[in-house]
């Protein structure tokens, strides 16, 4: 896939409307715990006012119901852009409305604009036309820099690009950095390649696995989801979070592994507890003895070791997905382990977003990663071979 990107269209002294991703953690009190997200915009940002440009940038922020409310406000993003930026950035009051068409319209070369949060607007999450053509008229230029949400047909999104001509549409610096990342790392790997993929359900990754079967060398398999293949193997897992209706998958799924001659590694022993949360009591068992009433919440230590073994040698690892329930201390042994294991290896090592970028952060190992991206919907569509809707109309057609 070969992206049209800010580079190869003309931007100098040009009115640009720049699709961020700035959908960051918040705590009670509004402030942002984690602004790895506006960080990893600002090269874009930095890029259009070094061209003279004026600058509308655009995000959406939680989840409002389609009209504004103050817990969802972009206020506190735009303080943390002038910080950052170390110059004025003006916060519209609203998104198409009056105040911001009009201060679209009088923005001058050098400053920038940021609208309020794109889901105030019903328009947005339902891919409307009419929305996306009242901010297409804000400015000459679009460039999508929110890989985050380009997995997501929404009028900031999808439906805006039909409204500039494709020498005036193309993706910023982080949005083709993250396609090239995984379009080299899954079609052209340095090998042996690894896939660790966890998180709680087969469900959401089911796509993903079957993809990766025909390019990785070693796949592992962390995290609730394993406890669908250990039971389709015929273990008794307790109260584990099973996925019953897809057993016959996770057996397919083995299957091509083993014709395929990838090899796929499960837990071997778990950290259980009754009930989910930090002063459960715990036990360690393998896998095949989980006892009734009990759920695996967390890879035991001889499942560590066997992981970590399997990783030995790696030049590409691809993780996406924690090994158990890494919110509480007490089972977030196991997930940052792993990360400290994919950290201090030479290979070239991909964290898949979300929850795997929150590990890695806890556990101190981000620096280390050769790339974390910033969407975790995003990379696992990626993943299943999916072209994203909002980079699709920023593709060079060959």
């Amino acid at each position: 896939m070969t992206l049209r990107t800010i580079k190869d269209i003309e931007i100098a002294n040009k009115k640009v409307f720049v699709r961020c991703d700035f959908n960051v953690p918040q705590d009670e009190e509004g402030n942002i715990t984690d602004d790895r997200r506006i960080k990893s915009a600002l090269v874009t940002i930095n890029y259009c006012i070094d061209h003279n440009c004026a600058v509308i940038l655009a995000s959406h922020n939680g989840r409002p119901k389609g009209e504004p409310d103050p817990e969802f406000t972009l206020m506190p993003i735009a303080k943390r852009l002038q910080i950052l930026l170390k110059r004025d950035v003006t916060l519209a009051a609203e998104v198409v409305g009056d105040d911001a068409t009009a201060k679209a319209k009088a923005l001058k070369q050098g400053e920038i604009l940021l609208l309020e949060n794109l889901r105030f607007e019903k328009g947005e999450t339902k891919n409307d036309e009419t929305f996306a053509k009242k901010l297409a008229d804000m400015a000459e230029i679009y460039i999508n820099d929110a890989f985050g949400v380009s997995h997501r047909a929404h009028a900031s999104v999808e439906a805006i690009t039909k409204f500039f001509p494709d020498d005036r549409k193309a993706a910023g610096f982080l949005l083709s950095k993250e396609i090239n990342f995984f379009d080299r790392t899954l079609q052209h790997p340095t090998r042996p390649f690894v896939a660790v993929i966890g998180g709680s359900k087969v469900s959401g990754k089911l796509q993903a696995i079957y993809n990766l079967l025909s390019k990785v060398d070693k796949i592992i398999i962390g995290g609730g989801m394993a406890f669908t293949f250990l039971k389709a193997l015929g273990e008794d897992v307790g109260d584990s979070l099973v996925e019953d209706e897809l057993i016959p998958d996770a057996l397919r799924i083995m299957d091509e592994a083993k014709k395929r001659n990838v090899k796929l590694y499960l837990p071997v022993d778990v950290v259980c507890a009754q009930t989910i949360e930090a002063g459960a009591v715990t036990i360690c068992t393998t896998t095949k003895e989980i006892p009734i009433g009990w759920k695996g919440l967390d890879i035991g230590p001889a499942t560590t070791r066997l992981f970590r073994e399997a990783l030995d040698g790696a030049q590409t690892v691809l993780w996406n997905g924690p090994m158990g329930v890494f919110e509480i201390e007490k089972f977030a042994k196991g997930s940052f382990k792993i990360s400290h294991r994919i950290a201090e290896s030479h290979a070239t090592k991909i964290v898949g977003g979300g929850d795997t970028a929150d590990v890695v952060q806890r556990a101190d190992d981000a620096d280390e990663m050769t790339f974390i991206s910033t969407g975790g919907g995003a990379s696992l569509e990626l993943l299943e071979g999916k072209i994203l809707p909002g980079v699709k109309a920023l593709e060079i057609k060959k």
